[in-house]
C-alpha cells in the first residue's frame, strides 16, 4: 500500500530544529585557542549561504526554486505500508516506511547534495571536494554538481572503493573524479598510505583529505554529506513529507526509526516528528537511532569535544565519539562507519529525547533478506539497521498484542551491495 503526494506538495521550506532544542548547542571550538569558531573561519571551506544556514536559529528556511526544480525529478517520495512484512511477522503492529531509494542515486543523499551544489554555484565556486564511505554521498554529489557545471572530486574510503566498484562507476558516469582514500595525493592521506598502501581507510581520513584539497586549491570548497546542521536541515524534506503521508493514512507513529552514521537520514525522518515530542504534543513518541555494533558511536561512545576528521583539520565539535583516530572494521554498511555523530542528534540523545540501538552485521542482513522477500526491495545495509529495529518492535507487539504504529526511513537501496548479500547467503559474511 502506497501513499503518494503530488509534485505541488513537495515542501517549500526546510525545518530547523534548533529553536526547539532543550538547551543550546555547544559551539564548535578552535583547537588552537579553545574559543568558539567564528562564522568567518567556516568560510574557508564553505560558501556564505551554507555558513548562514549552519548557524541559523530560524525555524523555517525557504528552499530555492532551482533546488525544487531538481527535487521534482524524484520527489515527493512514496510512503509504503509494509503489509506483506506485517503478515510475515504475524504482528498486530502497523509498519510504514518512507522510500528514499527512488532518487536517481538511490538514496536520501541528493536532498542535501543538490542544495549544496546550488549554493556553491551562486557563490562563484568552480569545484567541490568531498569524502564518501559506501559511495551514496559521493554519487549524490557527483549527480548534483552536473546540474550546476561544477567539478567534483571524491575521496572514497578504500575498503568501500574495493567492495563497491559500481558506486565508483556511477560517480564517474556523472563526471566525478574518484580517489581511493587514504591516497598519496595529500599530506593527510600520505601518512597512512606510506605505512600501508592497502590501508582500509575511514571516513575521518577521507574527510581530512577532502578538506586539505579544498583549502589548498583555488575556487574550491568542501562539501559534507552528514553531521553538520545545514546537512540535517536539508534532509528534513523526508520527515515533512512523511508527516503529510501519515495523515493521509490516518495514523501517527508510536515509533520513528532511522539508521545513523553521521545523522543525516535519521534527522531527516525524525526531526519534524521530534518537534511534536519537544513541544509536549506527542510526549510518548519514541525516536530511535540504529547503528552497527562495529561502530557504536551513541551506544558506546563518549560525549565530548573531538575532531570531525582523523588528522585534526576540522574544528572541535561536541558529540558522541569513539575517538577521531578510530578505524572501524570493514563492515558493508559503509555509510555508518563514522567515529562521531551529528551534534544536534547527540544533544537530543544526551537529553533523553532520542534512544539508540546497535546490531551486528549478520543480524541486519538477516532482516534485509526478510524485507526483500516480503516487500520486494533489496535495502542498503545502512537501511537494514532501521529495518531490524522495526522488526524487533513488531515482534514485541506480537507478544503483547499492542497495535503500535512504526515508521522507519528506507534511506537507500542495496543494488550495489549485492556482493555483501552474496556473502551472507553463502554463510561467509563475518560478524565483525
Amino acid at each position: 500500500m502506497k501513499y503518494f503526494l503530488s509534485e505541488s506538495q513537495i515542501p517549500k521550506r526546510w525545518f530547523n530544529i534548533v529553536p526547539y532544542l532543550p538547551k543550546p548547542l555547544d559551539p564548535p571550538l578552535d583547537p588552537q585557542t579553545g574559543q568558539p569558531v567564528s562564522p568567518d573561519k567556516l568560510l574557508a571551506i564553505f560558501p556564505e549561504p551554507i555558513v548562514e544556514q549552519e548557524v541559523s536559529d530560524k525555524e523555517w528556511i525557504d528552499i530555492p526554486e532551482e533546488v525544487l526544480r531538481i527535487y521534482s525529478l524524484w520527489r515527493p517520495t512514496p510512503l509504503h505500508r509494509a503489509k506483506n512484512l506485517e503478515e510475515y511477522l504475524g504482528t498486530p503492529a502497523k509498519i510504514f516506511y518512507k522510500n528514499e531509494s527512488v532518487s536517481p542515486p538511490g538514496s536520501h543523499k541528493p536532498n542535501t547534495a543538490v542544495a549544496q551544489a546550488y549554493y556553491n554555484k551562486i557563490s562563484g565556486v568552480k569545484r567541490l571536494t568531498t569524502e564518501t564511505g559506501a559511495g551514496q554521498w559521493g554519487s549524490s554529489l557527483s549527480f548534483a554538481t552536473q546540474f550546476f557545471g561544477l567539478e567534483c572530486e571524491v575521496f572514497m574510503v578504500r575498503v568501500s572503493y574495493n567492495q563497491k566498484p559500481f558506486r565508483r562507476i556511477l560517480m564517474e558516469t556523472w563526471g566525478g573524479k574518484v580517489v581511493p582514500s587514504p591516497s598519496p595525493f595529500t599530506q593527510s592521506g600520505r601518512r597512512f598510505y606510506d605505512e600501508n598502501p592497502e590501508h582500509p581507510g575511514s571516513l575521518g581520513i577521507a574527510i581530512s583529505e577532502a578538506i586539505e584539497r579544498a583549502v589548498s586549491t583555488p575556487d574550491t570548497k568542501y562539501s559534507l554529506g552528514s553531521v553538520l546542521n545545514h546537512v540535517l536541515l536539508h534532509q528534513t524534506v523526508i520527515g515533512l513529507e512523511a508527516k503529510l503521508q501519515m495523515e493521509m493514512a490516518g495514523y501517527y507513529p508510536d515509533y520513528v526509526i532511522g539508521c545513523i552514521g553521521g545523522g543525516s537520514s535519521f534527522a531527516g525522518i525524525a526531526f519534524p516528528f521530534l518537534k511534536d515530542k519537544l513541544t509536549g504534543e506527542k510526549p510518548n513518541l519514541e525516536v530511535i537511532a540504529v547503528e552497527p555494533k562495529a561502530c557504536p558511536t551513541l551506544t558506546e561512545g563518549e560525549y565530548r569535544y573531538d575532531y570531525g576528521d582523523t588528522v585534526g583539520l576540522t574544528p572541535l565539535i561536541k558529540m558522541y565519539t569513539l575517538g577521531h583516530d578510530f578505524v572501524p572494521p570493514p563492515i558493508h554498511a559503509g555509510g555508518l562507519r563514522y567515529h562521531g555523530d551529528a551534534p544536534l542528534v547527540c544533544l537530543l540523545y544526551h537529553e533523553g529525547f532520542v534512544s539508540a540501538s546497535a546490531y551486528k552485521q549478520r543480524e541486519i542482513f538477516e532482516s534485509a533478506v526478510i524485507f526483500a522477500r516480503t516487500e520486494g526491495i533489496v535495502p542498503a545495509p545502512e537501511s537494514a539497521h532501521a529495518i531490524r529495529k522495526a522488526i524487533d518492535i513488531a515482534l514485541e507487539c506480537k507478544k503483547t498484542g499492542e497495535e503500535k504504529v512504526i515508521l522507519f526511513n528506507l534511506s537507500g537501496h542495496g543494488y550495489f551491495d549485492l556482493n555483501a548479500y552474496h556473502m551472507y547467503l553463502k554463510g561467509e559474511l563475518p560478524d565483525t
